[in-house]
C-alpha cells in the first residue's frame, strides 16, 4: 500500500507542476493516448500506476525538449 501511495503522490505532484508550469502541454493531457485506458475497466495496481508516472514523465521531457528546441530555432 505505501508503494501505491507514493505512486499517486508523485503524480499528483507531477500533474500539479504541469498544469503550472506547461499550462499547453496540460491541456493536451486528455488527448495523449498513453493516458487512455485500452481497456474498459482496467486494474488498477502498482504496476499500471508506475507506468503512467513514467508516461507522464516522458510526455513532460519530450514536450521540454521540443520546447526548448522551438525556442533556440526563434532566438
Amino acid at each position: 500500500m505505501k508503494n501505491l501511495t507514493k505512486i499517486m503522490t508523485e503524480i499528483t505532484q507531477l500533474t500539479s507542476n504541469i498544469e503550472t508550469n506547461y499550462p499547453d502541454l496540460y491541456r493536451t493531457l486528455d488527448e495523449e493516448p498513453i493516458t487512455i485506458p485500452n481497456q474498459q475497466h482496467p486494474d488498477i495496481n502498482d504496476k499500471v500506476l508506475h507506468d503512467y508516472l513514467t508516461g507522464l514523465k516522458q510526455i513532460l521531457k519530450s514536450f521540454i525538449e521540443t520546447h526548448h528546441a522551438n525556442n533556440l530555432k526563434k532566438s
